[in-house]
């Protein structure tokens, strides 16, 4: 077996484990086509917490990226990059704490390590947005928004990412940790009583 194919065979082994991973029920997760050109093999995973019947979130949505290099890029510092991109609606009071990005990000970190996922090399962004509707969509209000852009490069078996990606998708949504029943706290609603 040549070095490209024992490459394949051990992404296809990773993407296995990967698509084996169950979720909760109030995370809708699917694979969705892999961006092109980032690494010679990628597979790729979208999220939405509580999606309503047109599978548009209010709650939060998320994408996660595994990529495959066997020649382990420079600044990967290995052969496996994973990049995620998490984003819930808030309260735009929830959106004005000047330390909303920091906790954003420990809540990365501390979903990693509840998982015992082993990685190094993370890199990222956590940015907080806030809005106000004028003419057409000022009866929309005041609106918030965090975003967390973030990659980092995974040692030992891959599901304990994935479910650390999945754990973080929830937190950012306000959802319980274990619970699905319980309604969403600090989510924005989509439309105003």
């Amino acid at each position: 077996m040549d070095a490209h194919s024992e490459a394949g065979a051990r992404f296809e082994h990773a993407a296995a484990e990967l698509r084996e991973t169950r979720f909760r029920s109030d995370i809708t997760v699917r694979e969705i086509p892999s961006p092109q050109g980032l690494a010679p093999f990628a597979i790729a995973f979208a999220a939405d917490v509580r999606p309503d019947d047109h599978g548009d979130s209010i709650y939060g949505t998320a994408r996660f990226v595994l990529l495959h290099d066997p020649l382990a890029p420079d600044s990967w510092s290995g052969e496996w990059r994973i990049v995620a991109f998490a984003q819930a609606p808030l309260e735009p009071e929830i959106g004005t704490d000047p330390l909303l990005a920091d906790v954003t990000w420990s809540w990365l970190v501390d979903a990693l390590e509840s998982r015992d996922a082993v990685y190094h090399s993370a890199s990222g962004t956590a940015t907080k947005t806030l809005s106000k509707g004028f003419g057409g969509l000022a009866a929309e209000g005041d609106g918030a928004q965090i975003e967390l852009r973030a990659s980092w490069t995974p040692e030992g078996t891959l599901r304990p990412h994935v479910e650390a990606w999945a754990e973080l998708v929830g937190m950012l949504a306000g959802l319980p940790p274990g619970s699905e029943d319980i309604a969403v706290f600090g989510a924005r609603k989509a439309a105003r009583d």
